[in-house]
């Protein structure tokens, strides 16, 4: 794969291909690729794609869905892409809310450009511009989106999933829990339902990127799972048509 080894973007690629199969959407679908790893996503998925501008995939798809209601448009960004560079749109999309999914993996880092700080590095965390560490004096603090765009009334679906199978504990061969992935697939089904539903849908993903963090895979997913979780608690934020229930 295109993907580094050890990365969840080939997870997250593979859980939206397996949802939009089970839902017999796949002829529908259309994923507006955005800048970054996750652009990668069109060589794996057998639907169609269009490509945006850095961090302006939610206008895009804006645009094609007023134009094909009848679509299922989504994109996967970055947390740089779509809390940076893109934010303005994310957040006017979600407050007209639009019916279209939004798909966001936060690794803490701009992974494909370099490893350069983002909105949701951690205080402290060392990247290639930040080599000694986040300061929120310098920087202010890691940003949410998920509380960010809990508090719009048009979003109606929010929700945080992580993408790094927490491990099992044990005296057996390491192993990890497959219910934290059950549980993002969930988040991508119920993602699906609300667009089908006419609501906008927001679901952040957590995810590593060892290459840019300077970890070993195995200590990119312990960061992830105890530091990040804390800083970007799981959970849903808002679900207006109760899609967690049904």
């Amino acid at each position: 794969m295109h993907y580094c080894p050890g990365c969840e973007h080939g997870l997250l690629t593979r859980l939206v291909a397996a949802t939009l199969d089970a839902m017999e959407l796949r002829t529908r679908a259309v994923m507006v690729d955005s800048v970054g790893c996750s652009v990668l996503a069109y060589r794996y998925l057998n639907i169609d794609h269009i490509q945006a501008p850095h961090g302006r995939a939610p206008a895009v798809m804006t645009g094609l869905k007023r134009y094909r209601p009848d679509l299922l448009v989504f994109t996967v960004q970055g947390d740089g892409d779509a809390l940076a560079i893109g934010l303005s749109e994310l957040l006017q999309t979600a407050n007209r809310g639009e019916a279209v999914t939004v798909f966001v993996v936060n690794n803490a880092t701009y992974g494909m450009t370099g490893g350069q700080m983002a909105p949701t590095t951690l205080l402290g965390q060392v990247t290639t511009t930040t080599p000694k560490g986040r300061d929120v004096r310098e920087t202010g603090r890691p940003l949410d989106g998920a509380k960010l765009l809990a508090v719009i009334e048009g979003a109606a679906y929010v929700r945080r999933a992580s993408l790094v199978p927490r491990p099992r504990v044990g005296k057996d061969a390491p192993s990890f829990r497959r219910e934290d992935l059950e549980d993002a697939r969930r988040a991508v089904e119920n993602a699906f339902k609300v667009q089908l539903r006419g609501g906008f849908a927001y679901v952040e993903f957590l995810s590593t990127c060892w290459v840019n963090w300077r970890m070993s895979i195995q200590e990119a997913k312990r960061f992830a799972s105890t530091e990040m979780v804390r800083q970007f608690p799981l959970g849903v934020y808002r679900d207006v048509f109760g899609v967690e229930q049904m």
